[in-house]
């Protein structure tokens, strides 16, 4: 019995020594010295060009986080809308450099998610955090940068046409897109019944009433204004529809809509006619093709008619194809402003 607690005596007396000797060894790291961002400078203002998306935009450096003795640092960049003290960051970089460099598209992702509104300067809140291992411990936060950022969106430009044809409520009217970014030369295609207005978006894109808007003149000769105005007003039918919210002007053309060309029955001499279906927002037919060429075109005429690029049909595209005769339900989408489609579906 005397040795045994004699052991256990011994065994106690060890663990102590080596808990000892594990706290002696244990460092929690001492942090010193600035660690403050060194570029840019505070209030640089940069305008972000969507035609050099490649191109570097910014660099940003800082001073390393110092924690008094040689250990390896993980430092994440964090975005943030000026003002909103960090309440929703945006981790924008992740890093054991002390650099950051990001070219245009990656910036200008970062601050749209950041809540910055594209095409308007905005401050963005920049500051770097710093942590030591794997286990990512011992947090530093740098000071916070702020600079001006003017964001793009690589989405065109719309206005919406609320109205009649879907119960005057803004949030889901159909759209009309311009042709390029700062363009104001607004087209799309859309079922009409009776009146209708203008109406573009508000800072954050969203469409409500409040929001500026347009309607017709009083003359109904296609002249658009923002006070005193009129509702526009076309009888129900599918129409392309143009407005210029800086002209003041807008214009309606009744559209129906069919495919031509080598491998529809009627060659390129006669359109092979389709119907719209309310429901679907598109053209549609079942129609026996040749393999061949076709394209779309309205109104039997050669003056509004679509190829090209299938993801993305134009004016006057090229030719579109069949590869293998059959039957096919054609449908063709409109309903999507200078972005419109089609689908060829065997039967």
């Amino acid at each position: 019995m005397k040795n045994t607690f004699k052991f256990l005596f011994a065994f106690i007396a060890f663990a102590g020594l080596m808990s000892c000797e594990d706290e002696e060894n244990f460092q929690i790291l001492d942090p010193s010295g600035d660690f403050v961002i060194v570029t840019p400078d505070a209030g640089t203002n940069i305008v972000l060009d969507p035609n050099l998306q490649t191109n570097p935009s910014i660099t940003l450096t800082w001073s390393p986080a110092d924690y008094g003795t040689p250990t390896e640092i993980q430092y994440v960049v964090e975005f943030a809308a000026a003002g909103t003290d960090f309440a929703e960051p945006v981790v924008a970089a992740s890093t054991t450099n002390t650099n950051v460099t990001w070219n245009v598209l990656e910036l200008n992702g970062a601050a749209v998610a950041a809540g910055l509104t594209p095409f308007t300067e905005g401050g963005l809140d920049i500051r770097v955090k710093a942590t030591t291992g794997t286990t990512e411990t011992q947090e530093r936060i740098s000071n916070t940068l702020t600079i001006f950022v003017t964001a793009f969106s690589t989405d065109l430009p719309t206005i919406a046409v609320t109205g009649n044809h879907q119960g005057w409520n803004p949030p889901t009217a159909p759209k009309l897109a311009s042709s390029g970014f700062g363009e104001t030369d607004y087209e799309g295609y859309i079922w009409l019944d009776g009146g209708y207005k203008f109406l573009a978006p508000d800072a954050s894109g969203a469409f409500n009433w409040g929001n500026t808007d347009w309607g017709d003149d009083g003359s109904f000769s296609g002249v658009l204004v923002e006070q005193g105005e009129s509702d526009c007003t076309s009888p129900a039918g599918y129409y392309r529809v143009k407005a210029d919210t800086e002209a003041l002007t807008y214009s309606t053309e009744l559209t129906n809509w069919g495919i031509i060309g080598a491998a529809t029955p009627g060659g390129w001499d006669a359109s092979t006619p389709l119907t719209y279906n309310a429901t679907t927002k598109m053209w549609e037919g079942i129609v026996a093709l040749s393999a061949g060429e076709f394209k779309f075109r309205a109104n039997d005429a050669w003056t509004i008619n679509y190829g090209g690029d299938p993801a993305a049909m134009s004016q006057d595209g090229a030719n579109l194809s069949v590869g293998v005769a059959g039957t096919y339900l054609v449908k063709l989408n409109l309903s999507s402003p200078r972005a419109y489609t089609y689908e060829l579906i065997a039967q």
